[in-house]
Formats: structure tokens, C-alpha cells, sequence
């Protein structure tokens, strides 16, 4: 039956977490030297008078033998994992297609997951970018390549005193006079509002872009990871040589 990539990654997580715990637990056996520790004694008294003492014995629990044939079996396995996905991954390719339309052809397994993962970065930074007032007008201003608003004129005003004559002067008393300020206008403001902001737009339009792009990549990716591979044995090769 033929072994395809995806099955491979599939396993590799909990191989590799399997051979770490078992390479951590012989690791951990070999310090208990109580273990690998072995003795038998027996007692003989000087005459038949003499008092009489049961033998001792401790067996040998652990033999670093077979610790080793432990390890290289689990790494053996290890290795062979990995070797076939690495082996798979220099064959393992396919076409990036967006709309009917290749963008990218016979690409590398490998290379999709590092696109993949930048589309993610893109997508994030696209989601941010500032965004033109929605309240406001905005053209593109050529001479600034920027964007602006429509002028708006306002009225710049002064205080000016003025006097009210609530009483007129008689021969008895003076006038009655009361100072107040009024409004004039004395002058004109004209404002333009100028932005290197992004119509909304245009960003709803670059995610539209980059999902699109998302979905072919990862669509890519699953085809390359159904690709039939043949299974690596490293393992023996590699921890014959070092344990054997």
C-alpha cells in the first residue's frame, strides 16, 4: 500500500514526543545505579558451632544493554519519519491556482507552508491600515499624492465694543450708557483636510486579494501533502553504525 506525505505528518508529531519520553526515561534510568547494581553473598561460620546467617542477593534490575536497544529502536523509528518527510518534501510540489488561473507552478511543499504563513502576517497588517473619514469627501490631490477634501470656508470674527444708551443725559444726571461687544467679521478662513489614510475600499478589496490567495495555497499545500512517497529506513543504517 502506497505511503502518501500527509500520513507521515500525521504521525510525526506523536513519534517524535513517543521517542522524546522514552530517551528521557533511560536516560533518567541510567543514573540510579541501585538499579544496574547487582550482589550475592552467603556466610559460612569457622565451625558447625557457629551461628548460621541466610545468603544475600540483589539482582541486577536494568542491563545497559538493553536500555541501548530501547533507544535505538525508538530513535530507529524517529529517523525513519523524518527521513521519508524530508525525502518527501524535495518531490512533494504543486500549482497555486487563483480563479481558474496558475499563479505559481510545481511549488514545494515547504515553500507553500512558508506562503501560507505569510499570507497570515499580510492579512493581519491589510486588517490594520488606517482608513479614510467615512463622513468625509476625498479626492486624490496630484500635486500631493495625497488625499483631500473639498475646501471649507469660515469666518474668522472680533469682539468690538459698542455702546447702548439706556438713558439720555438730563441736566440732573448723566447719560446712562452700557458697553457690550458684537461679532464683526473681520476675515475669512479656508481649510482643506489632507490624508495619507487608504479608502476602505481599497482595503476590503487587498483582503478580498489575500483570502482568495489563502485558500489556493492551502488547497495547494493539501495536494502536495497527497503526494506518494516512499518510506525512508535510515534508522538501522544510522544506529546500527552508532550502537551496534
Amino acid at each position: 500500500m502506497a505511503t502518501k506525505l500527509n500520513q507521515i505528518l500525521a504521525v510525526e508529531k506523536g513519534v517524535k514526543s513517543d521517542t522524546q519520553r522514552k530517551v528521557t526515561d533511560a536516560y533518567h534510568t541510567i543514573q540510579k545505579n541501585a538499579l544496574l547494581s547487582g550482589l550475592s553473598r552467603t556466610y559460612q561460620p569457622i565451625d558447625d558451632e557457629g551461628e548460621r546467617l541466610p545468603p544475600e542477593s540483589t539482582r541486577v534490575q536494568v542491563q545497559g544493554e538493553d536500555l541501548l536497544k530501547q533507544v535505538g529502536a525508538a530513535l530507529t523509528r524517529l529517523f525513519d519519519v523524518t527521513a521519508t518527510k524530508d525525502w518527501a518534501n524535495c518531490t512533494a510540489r504543486a500549482d497555486v491556482k487563483v480563479d481558474g488561473s496558475t499563479l505559481l507552478e510545481d511549488v514545494p511543499v515547504t515553500y507553500l507552508l512558508f506562503l501560507e504563513k505569510q499570507l497570515v502576517d499580510l492579512h493581519t497588517f491589510i486588517a490594520k491600515l488606517p482608513v479614510l473619514d467615512a463622513a468625509e469627501a476625498w479626492t486624490l490631490d496630484q500635486s500631493t499624492d495625497c488625499w483631500r477634501t473639498e475646501p471649507v470656508k469660515t469666518t474668522r470674527t472680533k469682539k468690538v465694543p459698542r455702546n447702548h444708551v439706556k438713558a439720555e443725559a438730563t441736566d440732573k444726571h448723566p447719560a446712562q450708557v452700557e458697553v457690550y461687544h458684537e461679532d464683526i467679521v473681520v476675515g475669512f478662513w479656508t481649510k482643506v483636510t489632507f490624508s495619507g489614510a487608504v479608502p476602505q475600499k481599497r482595503v476590503n478589496e487587498l483582503l478580498e486579494r489575500v483570502g482568495r490567495l489563502q485558500n489556493a495555497v492551502k488547497f495547494a499545500r493539501e495536494e502536495a501533502n497527497g503526494t506518494e512517497i516512499t518510506y525512508q529506513r535510515v534508522g538501522e543504517k544510522v544506529l546500527g553504525y552508532l550502537l551496534g
